[in-house]
């Protein structure tokens, strides 16, 4: 990639019959400087079972000449003919699969998107509109995409492809295309350095697997024991629930009441029995023991009248069900019942992120950079996903087909991304700056990782509202189509316009939160750049 370690080229098969011709038809006619072949027309390679036709073009236009096409990263489409069913490139022949062994555990990836940023991100989608016919199927506005002062765009684009017919076919298929593109519109963050460093290019590569929670479990336990393989994203333990004694007080969790004078004592004991940050982050082995002997042991010293409180059944119960769930409790707001307390506390250890679009749910992890010569380099990194589509049945009882792409693409979980990838960032200045002996170094630096952190944070509970309003619009919208009259079509659009109304509350309030820690981070920075002038 432009000379440096980087994903040079994205490969697409087409359908037979003359589909690599027309697509670079389509260059010559609207983008030929993107042509590699200026004369539009295919290379053809000889095999034994027949042709492979390929046609390569450049990705994006310059940004210092539009007129003139990025030699960074190149599009290859491939097309195979005749008998080619074993889908190889020339110069690669099969293999007898009993031939080859496998570890016992291992997880096949299956690709599903393919990550740009870009200078031009709406000429990029033009071009693709152009030759492929890419349509935008998602926006993620800069409120959404914003940390600190590092704000960006970005928009999924991708074609049109036939709902699946099962699980498998969801889980393996290739048929659907989709392209999110990032573009930066700050001069600082991860984007913008990104573009700078290394130029246009692959930002992240995503692959679909069947079990995203045990292939990360698998990963991590193979690094932890052999000391090699790659390492994950830090993703804050408050993403996924925290501990807050307003939800003892008005039994938010479990149907039980408690004073607040009980609330507080067992916040407090809990954090002096160090079982809870001060935050609220509960330590993910307590159990309902755990916490009993913490809260009698603070009670015995200090109790008094909730002592007495505390000994009702029905209130340690609720006091027990309320801190457990307090690991995981964002989480449960989106799923409920759908997973085990087991599955969840997994999910939490592994530090994989959840979204839920309709009924459908979807998993993600982004490792840390790859390809990456120097800690302070930009690079590129890798994205597992595990789409859950949900399973239904239409009124004639038969299963319906699964929408390609179900899930989403974890808008609730865009900024948690972004963010972490600044706060990994003013970790690694951190460590450095504490192994330089740089003492102003490690005060910016932990400044930083504070005040991203705090930012999520805020954050997250408003992307779970705007995340409750998508999927509650999405449902009366769909509902509307179901109705068999006005009366009740009409409910379900004042339902939907209501859900909407609130997301759009939401966007407003996420981008003044933005506004709020951009001018910190500002400060931060203002800070850094006077330290160095007088250093």
């Amino acid at each position: 990639h432009s000379g440096k370690a980087g994903c040079a080229v994205l490969g697409f098969e087409v359908k037979r019959g003359g589909g690599v011709e027309a697509i670079l038809a389509k260059y010559h006619k609207h983008h030929p400087a993107l042509l590699l072949n200026k004369e539009a027309k295919p290379h053809v390679y000889k095999t034994a079972k027949g042709e492979v036709l390929v046609g390569e073009v450049f990705a994006y236009y310059s940004s210092k000449d539009p007129s003139k096409a990025d030699p960074g990263t190149a599009i290859r489409f491939i097309e195979f003919k005749d008998d080619v069913s074993h889908r190889f490139l020339p110069g690669f022949e099969s293999v007898d699969m009993k031939m080859i062994q496998y570890p016992e555990k291992n997880f096949p990836a299956y690709c599903d998107h393919w990550v740009s940023n870009v200078h031009d991100r709406k000429g990029f989608l033009s071009t693709l509109n152009d030759v492929l016919g890419f349509t935008p199927k998602v926006d993620f506005n800069a409120g959404v995409v914003a940390a600190g002062e590092a704000i960006i765009e970005s928009t999924v684009t991708g074609n049109a492809s036939e709902p699946m017919i099962n699980k498998e076919q969801a889980l393996k298929s290739h048929a659907q295309v989709y392209l999110p593109t990032n573009n930066a519109l700050s001069e600082v963050g991860h984007v913008h350095l990104f573009l700078d460093q290394l130029g246009q290019g692959i930002q992240h590569l995503a692959s679909r697997v069947s079990d995203v929670v045990s292939f990360v479990a698998l990963v991590n336990e193979r690094r932890e024991i052999t000391g090699h393989g790659f390492s994950f994203l830090n993703i804050p333990r408050s993403y996924y629930g925290r501990f807050d004694k307003d939800d003892l007080i008005n039994g938010k969790v479990v149907d039980t009441k408690v004073s607040p004078a009980l609330a507080e004592a067992v916040t407090t004991a809990l954090v002096e029995a160090k079982l809870m940050t001060p935050a609220g982050v509960v330590d993910l082995d307590i159990n309902p023991e755990v916490i009993a002997g913490a809260v009698k042991k603070f009670l015995a010293e200090k109790g008094g009248v909730i002592s007495k409180e505390y000994d009702s059944a029905k209130v340690k119960e609720a006091v027990a069900q309320t801190v457990s769930r307090a690991r995981y409790l964002n989480l449960y707001k989106l799923l409920r019942e759908h997973f085990s307390e087991q599955t969840y506390l997994n999910i939490v250890r592994n530090k994989v992120l959840v979204d839920i679009q309709g009924n459908d749910v979807l998993f993600q992890i982004f490792t840390c950079n790859i390809l990456q010569r120097d800690s302070n380099d930009e690079s590129p990194f890798l994205e597992f996903i595990q789409r859950v589509c949900s399973e239904c049945n239409g009124a004639d009882g038969k299963p319906l087909p699964i929408r390609p792409g179900c899930g989403g693409f974890g808008i609730r979980n865009f900024l948690t991304l972004f963010l972490s990838i600044e706060v990994s960032k003013a970790m690694r200045q951190y460590e450095k700056s504490i192994e330089t002996k740089d003492v102003k170094g490690e005060e910016i630096a932990s400044k930083r990782v504070k005040i991203l952190t705090a930012q999520l944070e805020e954050s997250n509970p408003v992307l779970t509202a705007i995340s409750d309003a998508m999927t509650a619009e999405a449902d009366a919208r769909a509902l509307m189509e179901t109705c068999t009259n006005e009366e009740e079509r009409s409910k379900h659009a004042k339902e939907a316009e209501g859900w909407k109304a609130k997301k759009l509350k939401g966007n407003q309030l996420l981008q003044e939160i933005s506004d709020r820690y951009k001018q910190k981070m500002r400060e931060v920075r203002e800070e850094e750049e006077k330290a160095s002038k007088s250093g």
